[in-house]
């Protein structure tokens, strides 16, 4: 287990239960933007995707021109 690891298990356990809880909720939502992060670098890249082209034009070709409709998802 690394140090900071149990630095932080430490602080959580010196904490009251309310306060652990806002902290476990601050370790999801940084891990959660880690992901965005990570899927925005992904979609910024800027090697060619064939596959995903080619998807893309099929799914157009099926629906037309409209744009998706977020709201009916």
């Amino acid at each position: 287990m690394s140090t900071g690891t149990k630095e932080l298990i430490r602080i959580c356990e010196a904490l009251a239960e309310d306060k652990r809880a806002e902290v476990a909720d601050f370790a999801r939502f940084l891990l959660s933007r880690q992901s965005d992060e990570r899927w925005e670098s992904t979609i910024a890249e800027a090697k060619p995707r064939p596959k995903l082209e080619a998807f893309l034009k099929a799914s157009r070709a099926e629906g037309g021109e409209k744009p998706l409709d977020l709201d009916r998802m």
